[in-house]
Order: structure tokens, then sequence, then C-alpha cells
């Protein structure tokens, strides 16, 4: 089920915080819960990506962006996610999130989230493609950036980004049709 509850207080808890710029960086604590782990006892895999949802919203909260969305009657989807898995998360640990947009092309934004423990430690990290649709499918960054009021000028793209941006335009699709 999806943490509907815990997204309402991350929203609740950082509706006063400054607005940031689209490359600025949300900051987030959340706990791991029993019902976030798996047969091992520690976070599931999946549920990472679920939990990392808690923070990537408040940012676009943050940055203006949910507000655009309304206005214009857009959405936010996820066009494919690069995954890292470090260090263990177990059951009632702490976890810091920190979000931020990287960078973007003519279709897409990346976004960038890590999860950290206490020890200071990264456990996880991710790295989306997301897209803002509107009713005739993907609408360009350029259009969003304008309705945020924000330079269109993207941040270099990190060629670590870059290559697997490049390695997708060589991905099958539909897959497994071998």
């Amino acid at each position: 089920m999806y943490p509907v509850i815990r997204l309402l207080w991350q929203l609740f808890k950082h509706r006063n915080d400054a607005r940031l710029p689209l490359t600025g960086t949300h900051v987030s604590s959340h706990y791991c819960m029993p019902w976030d782990i798996d047969l091992w006892w520690e976070l599931n895999n999946g549920r990472t990506l679920t939990i990392f949802d808690l923070g990537r919203i408040p940012l676009a909260m943050r940055t203006g962006l949910v507000g655009v969305l309304r206005k214009k009657r857009w959405g936010l989807t996820i066009a494919g996610a690069m995954v890292r898995y470090r260090r263990r998360v177990r059951m009632f640990d702490k976890v810091e999130i920190r979000s931020r947009a990287v960078c973007w092309d003519d279709r897409f934004i990346y976004i960038e989230q890590s999860m950290w423990k206490r020890n200071g430690e990264c456990s996880s990290h991710v790295v989306y493609r997301s897209a803002i649709t509107g009713k005739d499918g993907i609408v360009p960054p350029d259009d969003v950036l304008i309705a945020l009021e924000h330079d269109r000028k993207s941040p270099e793209m990190p060629a670590w980004i870059r290559a697997w941006v490049d390695a997708e335009e060589h991905r099958p699709w539909p897959p497994m049709q071998d």
C-alpha cells in the first residue's frame, strides 16, 4: 500500500520551508517501519523507491512545480530509473533523503536522490528520468521552465548520467523479444 499518510506528513512538515531553486536540494528524514521490510528484516528494495517519493514530491512542491502542474493540469511521471543499493537499512533506522534536479534535456528532467544513514554512510542512490505530461503527451522541459519562470539553460549533464541516457537509446523496446 502506498504510504499516503507519510506523504501527507512530509508535505505538511515542509509546507513553510523556503522555496528552492529548481536545482536546490530538499532534505527530509524518514524511518524504516515494520511494513517497509522484506524477509531479511531490512528495507525492501521496491519500498526504497516508494520512500524516495516522500522526498521527491516535497521537492516538487518547494520548487513551485506542484503549483504549475495544478495550474496547467499537467502530470508528473517517472520514465526510467537507475538505482544503486550499497548499505542495509534495518527496521526503525532513521535515514535522511536528499533530493534535487540535476539537469534536463529536450524531453526529461533528471532527478537524483540519495538515502543516508545516521553514521554518514550512503545506503542507496537513484537517478530518475522524469517527465511532465499533458493532454498531448510529454511536455518539453522548456515549457515547464517558462511556466516556473526559470532560466531554460540546463546545468551540464554529468558524464555518468549522459552514459545512462546514451545506453537507454540502445535498449530494446519492447523488451525480451528474442
